[in-house]
């Protein structure tokens, strides 16, 4: 087995996804040097993997081994874009996610929007915009940050651009957000639970 083996995984959408996936390959016998949405790179000197097993375990969690080259492109694509809104949601700074796709994959925007279009079934901008508001949604349920830091911290131009693109979206605004946020801490103290 090569020194840096790498794994391209379909279906990584979130950290839970990547516990998960790094507790079932511990299960099969591999060791995990890293692992992000999308990739895994296994510890060298690994023992041979048992390609029927890693497809079997990897179909019942609702993921799946890519090797073509054009569903590559497509995760590293979506990579980029998850970096981007990571990134600013740490620093809040925006990040031009064209200069970022170009760069990461050295092509040029134009193409690869194209081609995500094609591959995906939408456009790498819409993909961008459904990304964002995921955050913003988390943000609203788990912190108990406002609407006007989270509009900071991911870029938004405005407070009443990201309201209105949340509920264009979503089809709900912050509050009904907010309120699942209420609920959820009610039921964690009367369960007595730890809070969100």
């Amino acid at each position: 087995m090569d020194k840096h083996n790498k794994l391209f995984i379909k279906g990584m959408v979130c950290n839970r996804c990547i516990s998960l996936l790094n507790k079932e390959l511990s299960r099969l016998g591999l060791q995990v040097q890293s692992i992000t949405l999308g990739e895994v790179t296994l510890a060298e000197n690994q023992p041979a993997i048992n390609d029927t097993l890693l497809k079997t375990m990897l179909q019942e969690n609702g993921f799946d081994l890519l090797r073509d080259k054009n569903e590559l492109l497509t995760l590293q694509i979506k990579q980029l874009v998850e970096e981007g809104i990571k990134t600013q949601a740490e620093t809040g700074t925006p990040v031009k996610f064209s200069k970022l796709i170009s760069q990461g994959l050295n092509k040029s925007y134009d193409s690869l929007s194209t081609f995500f279009s094609y591959s995906a079934g939408v456009t790498l901008e819409k993909y961008i915009i459904l990304r964002r508001i995921d955050k913003v949604k988390e943000l609203l349920v788990y912190t108990d940050k406002t609407l006007t830091d989270i509009a900071y911290e991911l870029g938004y131009s405005s407070i009443a651009h990201l309201s209105r693109q949340l509920k264009e979206v979503s089809g709900f605004n912050a509050t009904h957000y907010k309120k699942i946020r209420k609920e959820k801490l009610a039921a964690a103290a009367n369960n007595g639970d730890i809070a969100l």
